[in-house]
This record gives structure tokens, C-alpha cells and sequence, in this order.
């Protein structure tokens, strides 16, 4: 089901549009735009902090997300919480330094206000242009696919989903005991059939899903399409791969495919490393009384440490350190790790509320302002549960390409505490990898949010 999503967002994406580039800017331009307004309807000069502000905003924001074939609410709530979170960062990262006063409050009021219902109207008109240009098909591409195979079924289904394509159907000279069922019904020809199909259907765009072993095949067909207008694609078969960040880089001129790559590159790392220094300070000084007095609980209900070390795998697998507050009387660290369980008897009476409270993970706060780890990521599993996994579980590892978080995807869906069974831990390693694939600032704060709630109403921990 993951891998479905990804790979149809991923590659099927390469051929660019209007309506992408103007997804990509439409986000980021209101945004900029509309704060430079604001500030000029109330004759603010534009100053070096307001244009610091303005390309900040605009790091933080672009690509812009396409949102015009969303459902309409889902949309609106997309966008209004995607806000929040921005201004939510914005004011932290104005209150850490200091430099809110550089703004006047009505103008920030108003870019608060303003910003999100432009938004909204801009996806609303982009949606009605959309549905305008799908009634039309003079304005609707065409396209052929070559390959009538699972992947060539797969890569049909992405483009008609993305309505600005017609799939005419496939072309595929195998026998049709290896062709897709659905795909053998829509078969337009063999292979040397089809420069003359595109010439005559002045088809604008080919689609090659054919199996990499099919080499030879492939440069001669490539040499009779070239003949005609058509645009060429060369889809990558890697169909049934867990798909990371796949994106198409150029490495010296050598074309190079992406297939696991960490979301935290660039800007996205710089946006995820400020966000994870300013909260994480911001926490710890607002909790140093809680601090204080768990330290105090965990030294009166047993002997023994306040504060728990345990061997982790951090990012790209590298051992860190993380610290808990100790909630059991003895603790496992070596090469056998035994998970808690429900009634453990290991687990302290103190042990077993802030436990269930989370209370004992408020340590790891001051691992994130060590590098070591981040507020929101794959949860850290104990070295000897990485070496036991990841034998057992497809792509385990992947989701030590991004740090260790205190809180993650996976928990706030169901999945925290003990993971007794293989299946359950796959279930936990799908939701982290889903977390990579999908990672943005708003969906981090979503994850925060949902953790509180959390916190304080859920009884299933321990």
C-alpha cells in the first residue's frame, strides 16, 4: 500500500506541467506576497528584517504542495494547519532571537488572517481550472505506454488518476500469459507498430515500462520513436521497492535515480534542525520543575541511577546514547534486551506512571539539543532489537536514514509501547517509513499535537 503511493508520487511526477510549476510557487508567492502587501497598506518600509522574513518564508515553503485535486475540505484543513505550523515556528524562531519587534502587530495580524483564505481561493480557482481543462481533451495529453506488464498497469492507473493524460493503452509483444489481465484487454500492438501509431494519433507522449533485461529491445525502439514528436520515459522497474525520497539527480552529467535518500537535505535540514533547537529549549526550560521533581521520584522508589543510558541506533545506524528516567529496578543494555511488558515486575510502582505517562522519555530533550536526536522520528529501538529485526522485517534499516525522534508516526497511530510479535514491528517500521516519504514541517507539528493528546488520555502504555 506504501509503496503504491510512493512510487506513483515519485517518478510519475517527472514530466512537469504548468499546473506543477504552479503548485510549486503558488504557496510560497502568496505568502511573500501578501506579507508585502500588508506591509505596504500600512506604509511599513521594507526593511533587511522583512526581507530576511520573506526569503526565510519562502525556504520554508517552497515546493509548494499541489493541492488542486484534493478533496475541498481536506484542502482547507491542509492548508489552515499547514499555516499554524508555520507561524507557530515563525514566532518561536522570533521569540529565540529575539526579533519580533522589528514587526508591527497589526501587520502580522492581518498576513495571519489574510494568508490563508488567499490560499484557499487560490486552490479553489486552480481546482476549477482543472476540472474546465479535463472536460477538454484538445488540452488533455496523449499518451502510449510499452509494456503491458504489471508495471506498464501500474504507471496507467497513475497517469488517468492524474487527469491531465489520456492513456490510449499499451503496446507489448509478448504473450499474453505475461501480460497484466486488465492491461492484455487495452492492447493497441506489437513494438514495430508503434512509431507508426504515434505518428498517425500525433500521440505526445511514450511511456516505456518494459524489463530492464530487455535492453536490446528497448535502444531499438528508442531509435524508431526518436523519429516522431513524442515525448520518451523510461520508467525504472522497481516495482514492489520501498521508495524513499526517489528523485532524478545529476552527478557530473551522469544521470543518476534516487531510490533511499534521507528527506533532511538542504533546507529541509536546516528547517528541521532550527525547529528541533528552538522547541527543544523551549520545553526544557518550561519543564525543568517537572524534571526536577521526577528526578526526585525515580531516587526514592528504588535504588539505582535517576537517569537510565541506553545503547541506540542513531542516524545511518551509528550507536548513540539515549536517556530516560529509570523506571525499573534492573535494566537490560547488553546483547539480549528483553522489551517491558504489562505487569513486569521489574517495572518501579513510580516506574510504571511515568512510563505510562511518557513522563520518563523528557530526558531525550536534551539528546536532541545534542544532535543525537530529533523531537519527531522513528522511535529508537535497542541495539539488539535492530540486529534481531533487521533479519526478519524488509527495509528495516531505512528508517535509520533520518535521526531518532521522541515521539513518531508509528506511536501516534497506535503503536507505542511493547511490540511482542514480528508483524506488529513491521506495522510500526511501515508508519516510520511512510513518515520519511511524506516528512514536512506541518505534518512534524500534527505529530507534537497528537502526542500531547496522547500523553494525557492514553492507559495503554507501560
Amino acid at each position: 500500500m506504501f509503496e503504491d503511493r510512493s512510487y506513483k508520487r515519485t517518478f510519475y511526477s517527472a514530466p512537469q506541467s504548468v499546473e506543477s510549476l504552479i503548485a510549486a510557487f503558488l504557496e510560497p508567492g502568496i505568502i511573500v506576497l501578501t506579507f508585502l502587501a500588508v506591509n505596504g497598506h500600512f506604509d511599513e518600509p521594507i526593511l533587511r528584517p522583512t526581507l530576511t522574513l520573506c526569503l526565510l518564508v519562502f525556504a520554508l515553503t517552497f515546493p509548494g504542495r499541489n493541492r488542486f485535486s484534493e478533496h475541498p475540505a481536506s484542502a482547507i484543513v491542509d492548508v489552515v494547519s499547514s499555516w499554524l505550523v508555520l507561524l507557530g515556528i515563525l514566532l518561536l524562531c522570533g521569540y529565540a532571537t529575539n526579533s519580533l519587534h522589528y514587526f508591527e502587530d497589526e501587520v502580522l495580524i492581518w498576513w495571519a488572517v489574510i494568508t490563508p483564505l488567499l490560499q484557499i481561493a487560490a486552490v479553489e480557482a486552480g481546482r476549477r481550472v482543472q476540472r474546465w481543462r479535463a472536460r477538454d481533451p484538445s488540452a488533455r495529453r496523449t499518451a502510449v505506454i510499452v509494456g503491458a506488464g504489471p508495471l506498464g498497469h501500474k504507471v496507467a492507473r497513475a497517469l488517468r488518476d492524474s487527469q491531465g493524460v489520456i492513456c490510449l493503452g499499451y503496446f507489448d509483444d509478448r504473450n499474453r500469459e505475461r501480460l497484466h489481465p486488465d492491461a492484455g484487454a487495452e492492447l493497441l500492438g506489437t513494438l514495430p507498430k508503434l512509431s507508426e501509431f504515434v505518428r498517425e494519433k500525433g500521440v505526445r507522449e511514450v511511456y516505456i515500462t518494459l524489463p530492464l533485461g530487455s535492453q536490446p529491445r528497448i535502444v531499438e525502439l528508442l531509435e524508431q520513436v526518436q523519429g516522431t514528436t513524442a515525448s520518451l520515459f523510461f520508467v525504472p522497474d522497481v516495482f514492489g521497492i520501498s521508495i524513499i525520497q526517489g528523485r532524478l539527480q545529476d552527478v557530473s552529467g551522469v544521470p543518476v535515480v534516487g531510490i533511499c535518500e534521507t528527506p533532511f537535505t538542504g533546507t529541509n535540514q536546516l528547517a528541521k534542525r532550527i525547529s528541533d533547537i528552538v522547541l527543544a529549549s523551549i520545553i526544557l526550560v518550561l519543564i525543568s520543575p517537572i524534571l526536577l521533581g521526577l528526578a526526585i521520584g525515580v531516587k526514592l522508589s528504588s535504588p539505582g541511577p535517576i537517569i537510565f543510558k541506553q545503547r541506540r541506533n542513531g542516524l545511518d545506524g551509528e550507536e548513540i546514547i539515549v536517556y530516560k528516567f529509570r523506571s525499573m529496578r534492573t535494566q537490560d543494555n547488553g546483547p539480549v534486551v528483553k522489551q517491558a511488558t504489562k505487569g513486569d515486575p521489574r517495572i518501579t510502582p513510580f516506574g510504571a506512571f511515568i512510563r505510562r505517562t511518557s513522563l520518563d522519555e523528557l530526558p531525550q530533550f536534551i539528546n536532541v539539543l545534542q544532535g543525537r536526536m530529533s523531537i519527531v522520528g522513528p522511535r529508537p529501538h535497542a541495539v539488539a532489537h535492530n540486529e534481531e529485526y533487521r533479519k526478519l522485517i524488509k527495509a528495516y534499516m531505512v528508517r535509520h536514514k533520518v535521526k531518532p525522534g521522541i515521539t513518531g508516526w508509528a506511536q501516534v497511530n497506535g503503536l507505542r509501547g511493547e511490540t511482542e510479535t514480528v508483524d506488529k514491528m513491521a506495522a510500526r517500521v511501515e508508519y516510520d517509513l511512510e513518515y520519511l516519504r511524506n516528512w514536512s514541517l506541518a505534518l512534524d507539528m500534527q505529530i507534537i499535537l497528537r502526542t500531547v493528546r496522547l500523553v494525557v488520555f492514553d492507559r495503554h502504555a507501560f
